[in-house]
């Protein structure tokens, strides 16, 4: 069955999700020194099998692709998504580098923007299936975004040229990613976007209080979880009145996909919640059931 998974690697976002077609995708990178050979191993054994393997860049900023030199000199990185952008630093490290590399390069890149497609991201054919990923912004031509790109450009923080992405399967949880957009920024956007109902959100900058997601998008998203990532506890926003998890303290989470539900596992095992179905699951390769989420019928 499909899964994605959740690196608990500090403060930086790193997913994986292993399609139930022949589709491997990395979200982000983040590579801290004592868990390199481990993720690595992981990504390669979890990878080996599937014929396409795409790494999606949300945006450059250094916890999004800490470990992208390392990333890309294990796999060989030769699908590589990002949003047009022209960002610079003032002091580039040499993930960075790499990301210009690969972003620039016309045979590896593949710029992303709402409503695009691509074989087989989001197309099937009779070689293989979609991986069901779409992506729901940005608008390359709206001026918010343009002036985004101009920030990031001048070597000002990227997080506001991040992209939204949805990644769903038939009859199973439909997920989201937002990489670092800030709150005032989305409240910029939120007339502009239609966000769908939402299984999984992957809470935008870490969970932090500026990135919290506009009241209007929760309303429309009314997501069944919330994964709120490892910014220092001071800077978290919790979504009072949502479901969520907390990954600074449940470790990695690994998301199995189910029919209209989705098994969820963690790595620390005095970790628990209440709001999660128990279906008796066995734990598995060294990760915790701790319990498994209904999806929206849609």
């Amino acid at each position: 069955m499909p899964s994605v998974k959740s690196f608990a690697i500090g403060n930086g976002d790193m997913y994986y999700i292993r399609h139930g077609s022949d589709n491997f995708t990395i979200i982000d990178c983040m590579l801290p020194p004592e868990r390199v050979g481990s993720i690595l191993a992981e990504i390669s054994t979890q990878s080996s099998n599937k014929g396409i393997v795409r790494f999606i860049s949300t945006h450059p900023d250094q916890d999004h692709i800490g470990g992208l030199v390392d990333l890309d000199d294990h796999l060989g990185i030769r699908n590589f998504y990002c949003v047009k952008n022209a960002a610079t630093k003032e002091d580039p490290t040499a993930d960075f580098d790499r990301y210009c590399s690969l972003r620039d390069d016309p045979k590896k890149a593949f710029y992303i923007y709402k409503g695009c497609t691509r074989r087989w991201m989001n197309q099937s054919s009779e070689e293989r299936g979609s991986a069901g990923i779409n992506v729901l912004w940005p608008v390359t031509s709206d001026p918010d975004f343009k002036s985004a790109l101009a920030d990031a450009a001048s070597g000002m923080s990227p997080n506001n040229i991040s992209c939204v992405l949805q990644y769903a399967v038939e009859d199973g949880p439909l997920m989201l990613w937002m990489g670092d957009l800030e709150t005032d920024f989305m409240e910029k956007i939120e007339t502009k976007v239609v966000v769908p109902k939402v299984d999984v959100l992957f809470a935008p900058h870490h969970g932090r209080t500026s990135g919290k997601v506009p009241c209007a998008w929760l309303e429309q998203m009314d997501p069944g979880l919330v994964v709120i990532g490892e910014a220092p506890a001071e800077y978290l926003h919790y979504y009072d009145g949502y479901n969520t998890i907390t990954q600074n303290s449940c470790g990695d989470i690994l998301f199995e996909t189910d029919t209209n539900k989705v098994h969820v596992y963690v790595s620390d095992n005095a970790y628990s919640v209440g709001f999660l179905d128990d279906e008796g699951r066995d734990h598995s390769d060294g990760l915790y059931y701790i319990g498994t989420l209904g999806c929206h019928t849609r």
